[in-house]
């Protein structure tokens, strides 16, 4: 071995062809060994791109499934402003049937007011023709207007007061008097009922609001309801006071 390398040594300095054919395979062999090492750098790129290829493909397919959840949404969304849009029209139709029916429970809430003051205008109507003909008695009228104004005046009862009056200062003498009382909001009112009012039955009832005040220690107001009303009652009236509430104007 140590020969045969001296040997190729000594070609090598010599032989000109030898050297460059020498140098050629050297060459030749580097050549193909870049070759090899760039045919393997080319399989890793081409694996990597079947990987990268893969994985657009799989991109793609979840961009996919994602588009259509987003379409679902959006359809689902569409569906629901719809239905949104149902329920509101039918909240409107049932606010304005709702408002229609507090207007026309207005309306008849009028009507029957309307009725029922009729109602009472034609009850003090009739009991004061009739009496007026002799139909009902005195008692008979002043329990009828009694009712009648405890139905107006809002109140349970219309009480009978009786107050002794030793002194005489309603008939000038010592006597009893009795009058129809009644307390609303703290006042206290007196009522006489009368047929036919005069003016001697406002004076009689302002000397017992006189008297009232002085037993009780308040003073009270005054009023009277009539069937008919005298002119003269009504003159007195406005001077002393007292109220007169004519059944019939």
């Amino acid at each position: 071995m140590q020969s045969l390398k001296e040997e190729l040594l000594e070609l090598l300095e010599k032989d000109k062809e030898f050297r460059h054919a020498v140098a050629g395979l050297i060459g030749y062999k580097e050549v193909l060994e870049r070759i090899t090492s760039l045919e393997e750098r080319v399989i890793s790129l081409e694996e990597r791109i079947v990987s990268l290829e893969e994985r657009i493909v799989s991109l793609e397919e979840g961009q996919q499934k994602l588009e259509e959840r987003i379409i679902s949404l959006e359809e689902r969304i569409a569906s629901l402003e719809e239905g949104q849009q149902r329920i509101e029209g039918r909240i409107t139709s049932l606010e304005e049937r709702i408002v229609s029916l507090e207007e026309r429970a207005i309306s008849l809430e009028e009507r029957m007011v309307s009725l029922e003051e009729g109602q009472r205008e034609l009850k003090r109507m009739v009991s004061v023709i009739a009496h007026r003909f002799g139909v009902i008695s005195e008692n008979a009228f002043r329990e009828g207007m009694r009712a009648v104004l405890e139905e107006e005046l809002e109140v349970a009862e219309v009480g009978r007061f009786i107050i002794e009056d030793e002194e005489g200062l309603v008939y000038g003498h010592p006597s009893t008097v009795e009058v129809d009382v009644l307390v609303k909001d703290g006042r206290h009112i007196l009522v006489e009922v009368k047929s036919r009012v005069s003016k001697g039955d406002v004076a009689e009832l302002h000397r017992i609001g006189e008297l009232y005040a002085k037993k009780i220690g308040v003073k009270p107001s005054l009023l009277i309801v009539g069937g008919l009303v005298d002119e003269g009652a009504r003159e007195l009236a406005e001077k002393l006071g007292v109220r007169v509430r004519p059944v019939i104007d």
